[in-house]
């Protein structure tokens, strides 16, 4: 799903961390912002999104992300925007819904005999003459 370059903002800064006099000098961190409830996307979707990257929405409903892995600031823009893409792709498809299946006869013959084996050891316990 495509995301319109109109619906994002871009602010930059300083990187930190190593890189000596580059790091220093050069604006190469890039944060995207991009607010969730004016986008274009389908609303089934803007749910699924939330529900599964709540943690990246800040308190005004913009979606936060940050790269700094890359040495320019272009690099580090095209980087935001793929993780965005890949945020909003992975939500873009409806999760398939359980089919319900019973136990098999194996899971159910393990599980009875399970119960009596705690139920002997239990009766076991409460012996009075050993």
């Amino acid at each position: 799903m495509k995301i319109d370059e109109s619906e994002y903002t871009f602010h930059v800064s300083r990187s930190s961390g190593a890189g000596g006099q580059n790091v220093n000098k050069v604006n190469s961190k890039v944060t995207l912002r991009w607010h969730l409830e004016s986008s274009q996307i389908p609303g089934p979707v803007k749910r699924r999104f939330i529900e599964k990257f709540g943690n990246k929405i800040n308190d005004i409903g913009e979606v936060v992300i940050t790269s700094q892995e890359e040495r320019t600031q272009k690099a580090n823009q095209a980087s935001c925007v793929k993780k965005l893409e890949e945020m909003v792709k992975s939500v873009a498809k409806p999760p398939k819904s359980r089919i319900k299946t019973k136990p098999g006869r194996g899971a159910i013959e393990d599980r009875i005999k399970q119960k009596k084996r705690q139920g002997e050891k239990k009766r076991i316990r409460q012996m009075k003459d050993y």
